[in-house]
């Protein structure tokens, strides 16, 4: 048994009935911060210049995209870990290379929200999705 697959057995045999609502607060938050990017496309392009990529565009679009469908599969509980998985990235350069150049203080509530947000997904990604998601609707229909 590989570290990944103790880990993943680790968070299916270890997942609380509660963190499920907070799961689907995750997705539906990061749903809507997936259209959000989508309808006002201004911020996220003023973030992405903050940081002088040459791919900004790219990074635009992959941020919307992963935001939307990640967080609608992390809401569902389908697929949860990749969905996670495609989100850490994002995340990460928010909390180290984006919000955290603005200033380490209360006031900075972008730099709280985007740590938070890391720290949930990291968490699923550990624990899967739990107990109401459709990964456990298919594991039992499938048995």
């Amino acid at each position: 048994m590989t570290v990944i697959q103790r880990i993943e057995h680790w968070g299916d045999t270890h997942h609380p009935t509660w963190l499920d609502t907070i799961r689907v607060a995750l997705g539906v938050f990061l749903f809507v911060r997936g259209l959000g990017f989508i309808t006002d496309d201004s911020g996220i392009a003023g973030l992405v210049g903050e940081l002088n990529l040459a791919w900004s565009m790219l990074a635009i679009h992959y941020v919307a995209f992963a935001h939307l469908v990640g967080g609608f599969l992390i809401a569902i509980g389908c697929i949860t870990r990749i969905a996670a998985a495609f989100q850490i990235p994002i995340l990460f350069v928010a909390v180290f290379f984006v919000n955290l150049t603005r200033g380490f203080s209360y006031l900075n509530s972008e730099l709280w929200l985007s740590v938070l947000t890391l720290l949930l997904l990291i968490l699923f990604y550990v624990v899967g999705s739990g107990k109401f998601s459709v990964d456990q609707w298919m594991k039992h229909k499938n048995d």
